[in-house]
């Protein structure tokens, strides 16, 4: 099983709207552009994204660069504040998937699936971009391939 976790790009500050509607700024787009291209070739089954709208525009930016045809799964458990356990709940039949999310999840969740809990969140810039591998989702047992900034 593979899993791709992917940080939004950069968006307009915090406090400039309420946080759900912050929107990625010209910056943030060439930056998940350049994190897109290292999902090229990919076998990607599925994008699932936060509602939130920058994470929004990140996978549709993804998508549109990949030229991935199936839509874009909007899922609340990719919020920011959510629990990492709720995710790994929701990942039990999939593989091969795409996460668009925000910091603290992120980190948190990259930390959980590779050592289990109790562990420091993973640095994750925006736009990072993460590769885990394992073959099965087990939590604290997942590798990770790669963890790449644009």
């Amino acid at each position: 099983m593979k899993l791709w976790v992917l940080r939004h790009g950069e968006a307009v500050p915090y406090g400039s709207c309420p946080d759900s509607e912050r929107e990625l700024t010209d910056h943030g787009r060439k930056e998940v552009l350049n994190s897109a291209a290292h999902l090229i070739g990919q076998p990607l089954t599925a994008i699932y994204a936060s509602p939130y709208l920058r994470a929004q525009q990140t996978a549709q930016i993804v998508r549109e660069a990949l030229g991935f045809e199936p839509e874009i799964r909007t899922v609340e458990w990719l919020t920011p504040e959510v629990d990492p356990d709720k995710v790994t709940d929701q990942l039990v039949s999939v593989s091969n998937v795409l996460l668009v999310s925000h910091n603290p999840l992120v980190g948190n969740l990259l930390s959980y699936l590779q050592h289990g809990a109790g562990y420091p969140p993973e640095k994750v810039s925006t736009a990072g971009l993460a590769e885990l591998e394992s073959p099965e989702l087990l939590i604290g047992s997942m590798n990770l391939n790669s963890l790449k900034h644009p």
